[in-house]
């Protein structure tokens, strides 16, 4: 039985049940991220030696600075709340403001913290240059 046919046996409104599938499977995006930009190897065009090692280490870990919760993400989940309860409210009154707010919060910081992680990766990389690795990807 799919939710929504769950739904629809038990009478929920579908669109509600919608709104919940898309924040709890933006939720699990965003938490999935996790460090992978920091983790990133960068193709290089030289050795893959201890020394390259050690730098990347060393870069990840200051990648890893870059938090995936920073203060862009919160405005950006702010933002895409108050324009998500706007939605909502002009839709179906109180409840949708509150369906709208969720949504729109999660897919406003989703999108924010992919940014995240194309900064963690630009991190490592510059990082890498720095430290004299030819870094062509």
């Amino acid at each position: 039985m799919t939710l929504f046919t769950a739904a629809a046996t038990l009478k929920l409104n579908t669109s509600k049940v919608m709104t919940f599938t898309t924040a709890l499977t933006l939720t699990a995006l965003l938490t999935g991220c996790g460090s992978t930009a920091a983790q990133y190897q960068p193709i290089v065009d030289g050795p893959k030696d201890a020394l390259y090692n050690s730098d990347l280490a060393a870069c990840s870990e200051l990648a890893e600075q870059r938090e995936y919760l920073n203060d862009d993400v919160k405005s950006e989940a702010l933002l895409g709340a108050g324009i998500g309860a706007l939605a909502g409210l002009a839709d179906d009154g109180g409840s949708g403001a509150v369906a709208g707010a969720l949504v729109g919060s999660a897919a406003a910081a989703g999108g924010r913290a992919w940014e995240t992680r194309d900064e963690r990766k630009a991190i490592v990389v510059a990082c890498m240059r720095g430290r004299g690795h030819k870094v062509v990807g």
